[in-house]
């Protein structure tokens, strides 16, 4: 299957447009937005050059499979899926802050550990922690968002306060509702074998209410461990197996890229493609319980999704 990396759609009543780094954002009516996870792909804050066959599909089935399993603990801002790789769900005013929770220590925080830093985000971390040991209890490491071609910035709850990013209140919100949905998210990965290991949360406002808006729980803004054998590896110093994006960020570090200026991508053969690719089947099969299914090319994407924004329209008047 070809990878579909742009959609260059024009819906009825529709406002705004906008491209992040692997999603198309479709504002209509000033009121609902719909989201259609591309095959895009990014690292370090780059799109690399070749997307990936099945990964927006992937991406977006998972999120709304967790949006479903957790609108108990925050409101979210979905309301349907008209197509494998589409969800459609309310406008929200997001808020400039990511949650990040980690449960172990791994990935950007371990290499930051591993160069001498001992803080993250105001929380201080004690000497002789090892690669994917796992914390007392989970952390919430926030970061600031960037604009496309920049990087995110770690930041203290106590900066983001002072800076007037968010209010005190919101901030204990937020942080209250990221921990339960890391303890949920937590629970129906144990149920499947897997360990929730790092991942991130974004929030919105509509209305006066905080809402969970983008994906959550997927190999994009999560990473995932097999439980079984995790202490064997642990204890004998060797890696993790995983379902996440940081085998994406591995290979592209041992080919010498990591984001930094001047440095090139490496290429991307079509055995590596096929590679990322089912490692992103395989966490959806992994975490879901259930067969991956492809979506037919020859579905009409921009008639689904115009069906989908009437329906939800007539529901709004």
């Amino acid at each position: 299957m070809k990878a579909i990396t742009s959609t260059q759609f024009n819906f009825r009543k529709q406002t705004a447009k906008y491209e992040g780094k692997v999603r198309d954002v479709y504002t209509i009516n000033d009121d609902l937005m719909v989201m259609i996870a591309t095959d895009r792909i990014s690292a370090f804050d780059v799109i690399l050059p070749k997307g990936i066959p099945y990964k927006g599909q992937v991406l977006n089935q998972i999120a709304a499979m967790f949006l479903d399993k957790t609108e108990d603990i925050v409101p979210n801002w979905k309301i349907a899926c008209p197509d494998p790789m589409v969800t459609i769900g309310y406008k929200c005013q997001g808020l400039p802050v990511e949650m990040i929770v980690r449960a172990y220590l791994c990935g950007s925080a371990w290499r930051a550990y591993k160069a001498g830093a001992r803080e993250i985000c105001g929380i201080k971390l004690p000497d002789g922690m090892r690669e994917n040991e796992k914390f007392p209890t989970p952390i919430v490491t926030p970061t600031t968002k960037a604009e496309i071609g920049t990087h995110d910035e770690d930041i203290s709850a106590e900066e983001i306060i002072r800076r007037g990013l968010m209010t005190k209140e919101q901030w204990e919100q937020l942080e209250k509702y990221a921990l339960a949905l890391f303890q949920r998210g937590t629970e129906i990965a144990a149920e499947r074998g897997l360990i929730l290991v790092d991942t991130k949360y974004e929030f919105g406002v509509r209305g006066g209410e905080i809402m969970l808006i983008d994906e959550i729980h997927t190999p994009d803004s999560s990473r995932y461990f097999y439980s079984d054998g995790y202490q064997e590896r642990f204890e004998k110093g060797e890696p993790q197996k995983q379902l996440s994006k940081e085998f994406v960020r591995e290979w592209l570090m041992s080919e010498g890229f990591s984001g930094k200026a001047g440095q090139s991508v490496p290429e991307m053969t079509p055995e590596r493609v096929k590679i990322i690719s089912d490692r992103y089947i395989e966490l959806y099969e992994n975490i879901t319980g259930s067969k991956f299914t492809p979506a037919p090319e020859s579905e009409n994407i921009y008639e689904r999704i115009e069906t989908g924004i009437e329906n939800m329209l007539a529901r709004l008047v």
